[in-house]
């Protein structure tokens, strides 16, 4: 494809430098180098300039951090700078509103230890606003952080585990078992036949969402056979020859998505009301119509998705 790696979430070349994570020497005297950042999570939400939508880079030993019950996690050199994350989900606002945790949550929270213009953003809303580097950074603090938040446990005896080389893994003292942070595997696909491509919505979603079908790999399975049952479970719609395109970190909480292209072999649907809301076929012409706001019944997928990369260089003839 050819623009591939200009999705959002795409690898902006960042150092991960891993191999300074289990170096606690080299860890330490980054965290007290001048222009070290640290990025605060709360719930989620990475901390953001109000106005400019950038990531706000604390300094290490900034008061803010005194709701955090672990060590940060160090992601990598930022042109030289090391950047760190740390999850401060203990901290607890006086009061939220009921859109906090919602699909589309517009809230903003702000900290009584920061200044007004420096809040808490939901990922989702945001992400088409961030350039590639920050997309990147933030993308790997948020798939990370939920990973610590979810497995604190170790999974073979269920001791407590302990957080190691750097926030890349978790070791468990009472059976020595060590635990990588995990990333799922999801296809989401352009699925076409002739000049429509299908499109689906689930329940709960904004009204008049549609987007790409999508569903997880399973264990034993290759992603063209995944992108044929899902959208056969979901549609009833047999597909042939499957493409692979491109890929999307997606860290809501921790996937990665491929995107693909499939021909349909037949058009009639038959939706799994399990799986989907609604099903339907989408002209060129009417995705236009969508995209540029025209189209009362369609709301096409929200910018800086790898759905709507796919349906825009589909609409661009850019797919390959």
């Amino acid at each position: 494809m050819k623009y591939a790696e200009s999705v959002t979430f795409g690898s902006s070349g960042l150092d991960r430098a891993a191999h300074l994570r289990g170096d606690e020497a080299a860890l330490k005297k980054l965290l007290k180098t001048d222009g070290t950042g640290v990025l605060a999570i709360w719930r989620g939400k990475p901390l953001l300039d109000a106005a400019t939508r950038a990531p706000v880079w604390l300094q290490p030993l900034h008061s803010i951090f005194a709701d955090a019950d672990e060590a940060p996690v160090f992601l990598g050199l930022d042109d030289g700078t090391a950047r760190f994350a740390q999850d401060i989900s203990g901290w607890d606002p006086d009061a939220l509103p009921d859109s906090h945790g919602a699909f589309v949550d517009t809230s903003e929270q702000p900290h009584p230890d920061l200044p007004t213009d420096q809040v808490f953003c939901e990922l989702r809303a945001n992400m088409a606003q961030l350039t590639p580097r920050d997309a990147e950074l933030i993308a790997t603090a948020k798939a990370v952080l939920s990973w610590h938040e979810t497995h604190g446990f170790c999974a073979r005896c269920g001791a407590k585990s302990d957080i190691a080389q750097a926030g890349w893994q978790r070791d468990c003292p009472a059976c020595n078992a060590h635990h990588f942070p995990r990333t799922d595997p999801v296809v989401i696909m352009l699925i076409t036949s002739g000049n429509s491509t299908l499109l689906g919505r689930s329940p709960g979603w904004p009204e008049g969402m549609y987007s790409c079908l999508a569903g997880f790999v399973e264990p034993g399975e290759t992603i063209e056979g995944a992108v044929r049952r899902e959208t056969f479970e979901e549609t009833g719609v047999p597909v042939g020859p499957v493409a692979y395109l491109t890929s999307q970190p997606w860290p809501f909480p921790s996937s990665l998505m491929f995107g693909c292209h499939g021909e349909a072999l037949d058009k009639k649907i038959t939706i799994d009301p399990a799986e989907i809301e609604s099903a339907l076929w989408v002209t060129r012409e009417d995705l236009l119509d969508a995209f540029a706001g025209n189209n009362p019944e369609i709301k096409p997928a929200r910018k800086g998705s790898v759905a709507r990369f796919l349906l825009e260089n589909w609409l661009a003839d850019t797919l390959d």
